[in-house]
């Protein structure tokens, strides 16, 4: 039986125990009918106190609730999987999103969206799990993780269609399709630039390539300096720039490639040759010197401080 701030249930006892409002639901609501609790309805329940003021056993759904979705969101960051979240509010921080029931926080530094923070409450956006905390009842997520996860398939060298969001002064922000990338001043043209805002306006449409993906810091390195035929064409002429991307793209590509081969090459060749040394029995012998004789104190660490 429902009454005005909770409803009375038969536990089988000679008085009904109690839940409280407060208690039905991980969800705030105004009544317990709103999330089917009607009589007849039979359910599990966390007793919260034996007895209140009244004599009446105190009951919960809200606490087996509240276990169940911390164990989902632990799973979830196990998975390393991309939710879709409801943006509930902004502050000074960053982002209050609604994740299986519980309040999750993106902070400003991952969040891809350069609009209006405020204009993001009420929509839905895509995150992945930073940090879950039971303990301290913290949720910290990332839109800019989940974002790039979407775009991996895009490889360096990539050309991508995008759309001016934001001019700085050290470089622009491009939206792809939802996912945003940094054009830094320095990757738009061979030929020095002074000003991002003489080569580059919100909205001007513009073909960049994939430099460089940071996955688990959510950014994405962009370049047209990599598109020019000859050297200043980004200022003189986009168009040609735009045209040829695809072909300048492919030979960056291909050099990358000779590169990545020549240095498996060269990684192939040492070990040879350090296989020849140790299978070599007289090798230090020759020298005259034993291991513990050498000298190793300029040699560097193979382990980075």
């Amino acid at each position: 039986m429902s009454t005005n701030n909770g409803a009375l249930v038969d536990i089988g006892a000679k008085a009904p125990a109690f839940l409280p409002i407060s208690e039905a639901s991980i969800l705030r609501i105004k009544s317990v009918e709103e999330v089917g609790l009607i009589p007849g309805l039979e359910d599990d329940f966390y007793v919260l106190r034996s007895d209140d003021d009244n004599g009446r056993m105190v009951l919960s759904l809200k606490k087996t609730q509240l276990d169940l979705a911390w164990e989902r969101c632990k799973q979830l960051q196990a998975e390393d999987a991309i939710v879709k979240t409801l943006v509930l509010a902004a502050n000074r921080g960053g982002l209050v999103v609604d994740v299986e029931g519980l309040r999750g926080f993106v902070p400003f530094s991952h969040i891809s969206s350069k609009t209006s923070y405020d204009d993001l409450i009420g929509k839905i956006i895509p995150v992945k799990f930073m940090e879950v905390d039971e303990e301290q009842a913290r949720l910290v997520l990332s839109n800019k993780k989940a974002l790039v996860e979407n775009q991996i398939s895009l490889g360096i060298g990539s050309v991508v269609e995008g759309v001016v969001q934001t001019v700085k002064p050290y470089g622009a922000f491009i939206d792809m399709k939802g996912v945003y990338g940094l054009l830094h001043i320095s990757q738009i043209s061979h030929e020095r630039i002074t000003s991002v805002e003489n080569v580059f306006q919100p909205g001007d449409k513009l073909k960049v390539m994939i430099l460089s993906q940071d996955k688990e810091r959510g950014r994405i390195s962009l370049s047209t300096k990599k598109l020019e035929p000859t050297p200043g064409d980004m200022l003189r002429n986009p168009s040609l720039v735009y045209e040829m991307a695809e072909e300048m793209a492919q030979t960056f590509r291909q050099r990358i490639a000779q590169a990545e081969a020549a240095a498996r090459a060269e990684e192939l060749r040492l070990n040879q040759e350090g296989e020849g040394l140790q299978s070599d029995s007289s090798g230090l012998g020759s020298l005259g010197l034993a291991l513990e004789e050498l000298d190793i104190s300029s040699v560097p660490s193979a382990v980075e401080a």
